[in-house]
């Protein structure tokens, strides 16, 4: 009879896999590292350099303008109660325009009213405090044009009267501009040239400087497929010795399994030596064999050799196919453990019968989901329950058992006659089989679950039987993410 038996369920835990995007090219990061600011920051230096060269522009015309004031102011006098101005020439001939500005003046009142001069300056806010000669600028707009002015208050009778006086002379900024254009134009020309010139030279040293990484491509790239020899780390740079390292090291791992696989081939060509010899025996005696008990009989022996020989065929191709890339060659999907023990338990269940094996399956409450291959677990399962009811005695029993403890685990229990302490890592060896098991096999079962379990980063133990006689083989997976599906109604029920 093949039963289910539940258990009850666990809570599950862990994280998702995370994905990463494929890297770029080294090369073309540190360029762009080193471009992209310098691209940035040339607005931005353009900017600084025109505020500058406004400073620069305006420090000598300020101080002319300055000069203006002052000289203006030493002109204004109070006379019979009345600010009056003596200009020793004309007003035009003393504030003097040149072809590229024109040059306005003011004295006024501290109520705005115009005493000499011209109207359009605009008024001037009256300072907190005044301090000596000390002239005062600012920009304003007369008739929509930008100009620089230059002011003083000024008390012209401080014996008679605390009553202010506004000194003003206003120039536009024509010369200022163009000598400010001047000074931005003769700093950035030679910047037109210089940061072309220091694209150039990154690529120049980039180029120099991943040069080591292109001779270790050409070192590594002229080996022989054969040549698996370690690269020097000293003989490279120090910023890719790590890698070099990790390099080395996958190089090392690569010539173990290529050794394995020779030592597999040999072992292999070996253990299909003696079936196919044998076989060939027993072909050769049936077809002399005149007998037809005798010849039955050969036939017999025959067809039990061929069903070895095959056996031993199929077993190499689990293996081999096991040992294949996994990452490229199978799909890793969710996958429900215990689907995959009930899908092997049914397909047993036949040769369990045969040798009157109770063949039984446990499982939790909800089914148990695992990340994998769903061939390569059900190769995995079948080995370790064919095992089990191979190695089981008639009448015995074998237990396929899913559970959850922190992560997921299947067990396979049998009542057989068990494996010595000493034997239990050595039966995970290609083509070892205890000694005294007075059962056929091929040695190759065992170590075809080892290697799946690696491949899905699982851990399988041999332990005795803790109800008695017999062998518990415990494959335990790593924590997953996946939580069980809700129970369906009716998943209690007993597979008869």
């Amino acid at each position: 009879m093949l039963s289910r038996r539940r258990k009850p369920k666990n809570d599950r835990g862990g994280n998702p896999p995370r994905k990463s995007g494929p890297p770029n090219s080294l090369f073309g990061e540190i360029l762009d590292w080193m471009l992209a600011p310098l691209l940035f920051l040339w607005p931005i230096s353009i900017i600084v350099t025109h505020n500058v060269a406004d400073n620069i522009a305006n420090q000598p015309y300020d101080l002319a303008l300055a000069d203006s004031v002052r000289a203006l102011a030493r002109l204004v006098s109070v006379e019979d109660g009345q600010v009056v101005v003596h200009f020793p020439a004309p007003p035009r001939a003393l504030f003097r325009a040149d072809q590229d500005d024109v040059v306005y003046y003011q004295v006024a009142d501290d109520k705005g009213a115009t005493i000499t001069g011209d109207a359009d300056i605009p008024s001037a806010p009256v300072p907190v405090s005044l301090i000596g000669e000390d002239v005062l600028l600012r920009d304003a707009l007369i008739h929509g044009e930008e100009v620089r002015v230059a002011y003083r208050y000024l008390r012209p009778a401080p014996e008679v009267s605390d009553a202010l006086v506004l000194v003003q002379v206003a120039e536009t900024r024509n010369k200022r501009t163009d000598l400010a254009s001047r000074v931005v134009t003769g700093v950035l020309l030679p910047q037109f040239a210089i940061i072309p010139l220091a694209v150039v030279l990154v690529w120049v040293g980039l180029s120099r400087g991943i040069a080591p990484l292109n001779r270790l491509q050409s070192l590594i790239r002229r080996r022989r497929p054969t040549d698996l020899s370690q690269v020097e780390p000293s003989t490279v740079p120090e910023e890719v010795r790590p890698l070099i390292i990790a390099y080395n090291d996958m190089m090392a791992r690569l010539e173990e399994n290529l050794q394995a696989q020779q030592r597999f081939i040999a072992d292999a060509a070996h253990q299909m030596r003696t079936p196919l010899t044998g076989l060939k025996m027993q072909t050769d005696l049936a077809m002399h064999e005149t007998d037809p008990e005798q010849l039955r009989e050969s036939l017999t022996r025959i067809a039990e050799s061929t069903d070895r020989a095959a056996h031993l065929i199929n077993q190499l191709l689990s293996l081999a196919r096991a040992e294949a890339s996994f990452e490229k060659l199978y799909v890793v999907e969710t996958v429900s453990l215990d689907a995959v023990v009930r899908e092997v338990a049914l397909e047993l269940f036949p040769r369990a019968q045969a040798k009157q094996i109770d063949l039984g399956v446990e499982g939790g409450e909800q089914e148990l989901l695992v990340e994998g291959n769903p061939v390569l677990l059900r190769e995995m399962v079948k080995n370790l329950v064919d095992n089990a009811v191979k190695y089981t005695p008639r009448g015995g029993s074998v237990t396929a058992r899913t559970r959850f403890a922190g992560s997921p685990i299947l067990e396979v229990e049998d009542t057989g006659a068990g494996i010595p302490d000493a034997d239990r890592e050595r039966v995970f060896e290609r083509f070892y089989r205890v000694l005294g098991s007075g059962v056929d096999g091929s040695g190759l079962g065992l170590p075809i679950v080892r290697e799946i379990a690696d491949l899905h980063r699982a851990t399988v133990t041999l332990d005795a039987n803790p109800g008695g006689q017999g062998t518990l083989a415990r494959v335990v997976f790593p924590r997953s993410h996946l939580q069980p599906p809700p129970l369906v109604q009716g998943d209690h029920d007993a597979l008869q």
